[in-house]
């Protein structure tokens, strides 16, 4: 995994403006630290930082190679997963190969499909070609956006980078937050609207999407999407495919030339990745380190509820015995917790998730002192329908993002310099355009139409949510984490099967329990389904309390878009609750607060500017 960016110049000669571009470089050495490279020329200029995971001397970038009296120069972050296939087809070609590493077949692959290519990748990526000779530029995400991508067109000038703070360091972009980008903080994040970067000046391309940029302009398509399509297939059959495809995915992403290893938490997800990696680790005579995270005396305090019905721990144990792993447990203390949410903050340019964000990041750093590479369980609740807003008659119904939906509890923390009715109507609007782009086939009943958008809204909005978050945690600390569920061959399959083969046995994931029935250990395939573990303890919600008592009572920049007096009531009623959370199915009352501590120091660290 790597750390990309770069700045193209078609009206003057910015050969000797190298040391801007290794600053943007310098800013990401988290995302590689084992070495860095740049390509310098008179219109473009490229930097690399590389994290070495496959042939740590055939891979080296800025990747150059020459075909056809062309010079084609790629930066490169990510990983393909059909490298052989890929590689043997161009060989045929008539293409020659002086490594064995994915960025030279990357490359070849550009120069031979050009824009075309992206459609025959299989893997996690965000990449950029230069073609020297023709002056244009080509950038991609991947079909599912695990990998991040950001861009910048400014007076002439197309800067991109791996990530904000990377494009922050160039002289060109100011940390300007217009109207929309405060919409979006207290509308709709932590997620974020396609293409929204919250900074005025800064895109992020949305997953799925190309861009080329030339002399003659820009053109962002998107080459990817989710297309009805119908199933010609039987229960077991369907059972069958999708036990085929997501043990294809996990095997696929085991290649690595460093030990690699998994997050087991004992649920359906992981233990399916963790059972299926290990078994083909041990026919090479190795045996699979996994990993679960838990908090400092959280069973003292956890209560059962509809989001979270059991604790991890136990479950993961039992499940690494049965499997045959060797298993640590990382514990996480409260008091860093809170601590870790400006760290967590600055890994993701922007508040995030909270404590489930620092959590995962203090996860991770420990993490990377046993691996550099894991496999992680994100998106199967997505595609496989995991969610409460999938089966609860409570949520699938809502006409807003079911993960949010507490919009009126969002207006009223909107200042008042800005319009609670026209946060309400942009929160709106962007959840009308999405669903406006869901193809509705006439056979499909009004059950599978809701499904279809619920699906179509999952995948563009929270599974990049969380796929956001785990790339920016983990890349902070240098991991490279993969995820086997977001293979957009398994996506596109499950997005046609029908809701009541997904909910098999009247059980959320019921088709993913039934597919590996026999495979996984029987405790773990009839545990209900249990998310991302959090804090129960008193302590994390005491002290970020203390930190959102002080920023009250500070002259904080927040309050030019919060409204202090609503906060302030908040934190002064000891019954405050909500009754559903204000985002996701993890963040209550006191990630609520950590997002208030990460929203005032992004904005006092990164000088924000609302205008």
């Amino acid at each position: 995994m790597c750390g990309i960016s770069g700045w193209v110049c078609y009206w003057k000669d910015i050969s000797n403006c190298d040391d801007i571009i290794k600053n943007m470089a310098d800013a990401l050495l988290h995302r590689g630290p084992d070495e860095g490279g740049f390509y310098l020329s008179k219109n473009a200029l490229l930097g690399h930082r590389r994290l070495t995971i496959i042939d740590p001397e055939g891979g080296k970038q800025p990747m150059v190679k020459e075909y056809n009296n062309q010079k084609y120069i790629v930066v490169y972050n990510g990983e393909l997963y059909n490298t052989p296939e890929l590689k043997k087809e161009l060989q045929t070609q008539g293409y020659t190969f002086s490594s064995y590493s994915d960025t030279e077949v990357l490359l070849t692959s550009y120069i031979h499909w050009k824009e075309e290519c992206v459609k025959r990748l299989n893997g996690i990526f965000a990449f950029a070609v230069y073609n020297e000779t023709t002056k244009e530029l080509f950038l991609a995400r991947d079909h599912l956006g695990v990998k991040p991508l950001f861009f910048s067109l400014k007076n002439g000038n197309f800067l991109f980078a791996s990530e904000i703070k990377a494009l922050l360091r160039h002289p060109l972009i100011s940390p300007v937050v217009g109207k929309e980008g405060v919409y979006e903080l207290i509308g709709l994040c932590p997620a974020r609207s396609p293409f929204c970067a919250i900074f005025k000046d800064i895109i992020e391309l949305p997953p799925g999407h190309y861009v080329i940029y030339d002399p003659k302009g820009i053109t962002i398509k998107e080459y990817w999407e989710l297309k009805p399509q119908s199933i010609d297939k039987n229960v077991d059959e369907i059972k069958e495919m999708v036990r085929s495809l997501v043990i294809d995915a996990i095997e696929r992403q085991l290649v690595s030339d460093f030990e690699i290893c998994s997050f087991l938490s004992g649920g359906l997800d992981s233990t399916i990745i963790t059972t299926v990696a290990n078994r083909a680790l041990k026919n090479q005579g190795k045996t699979l380190k996994t990993f679960s995270i838990d908090y400092e005396e959280n069973k003292n305090y956890y209560t059962f509820n509809m989001f979270q019905p059991t604790l991890d721990t136990d479950f993961a144990k039992m499940a690494s015995q049965e499997i045959g792993t060797d298993h640590i447990i990382v514990e996480i203390d409260n008091d860093q917790l809170s601590e870790s949410l400006y760290q967590a903050t600055v890994a993701n340019d922007l508040p995030g998730m909270a404590d489930i964000d620092s959590s995962l990041l203090l996860f991770t750093k420990e993490v990377r002192q046993h691996a550099k590479v894991a496999l992680s369980g994100e998106c199967a609740d997505e595609i496989f329908g995991g969610y409460p807003w999938y089966w609860s008659s409570s949520y699938k119904d809502v006409k807003t993002f079911p993960w949010s939906p507490s919009l009126d509890f969002r207006s009223k923390l909107l200042s008042q310099k800005y319009s609670k009715d026209e946060l309400k109507e942009y929160v709106n609007s962007k959840y009308q355009q999405s669903v406006a782009k869901v193809i509705l086939p006439e056979s499909d009943s009004e059950q599978e139409r809701r499904h279809r958008i619920l699906y179509y809204l999952n995948v563009k909005w929270f599974m990049l949510t969380l796929l956001n978050r785990k790339d920016r945690m983990s890349m902070t600390n240098s991991l490279e984490v993969r995820v086997p569920f977001a293979d957009y061959r398994l996506v596109e399959f499950l997005y046609n099967i029908p809701w009541k083969v997904k909910y098999l046995e009247n059980a959320e994931k019921g088709l993913l329990r039934c597919a590996f029935e026999g495979l996984i250990p029987e405790i773990v395939k009839s545990r209900k389904k249990s998310p991302y573990p959090k804090t129960y303890n008193p302590r994390y919600l005491k002290n970020v309390s203390e930190k959102v008592k002080k920023i009250i009572e500070s002259l904080s920049p927040i309050f030019e878009i919060i409204n202090k007096e609503q906060l302030k009531e908040i934190l002064d009623n000891p019954n405050f609750t909500f009754e559903k959370p204000w985002f996701g199915q993890l963040m209550t009352l006191p990630q609520f607060f950590g997002y208030i501590v990460q929203l005032d120091f992004w904005a006092k660290v990164y000088n924000v500017n609302f205008e």
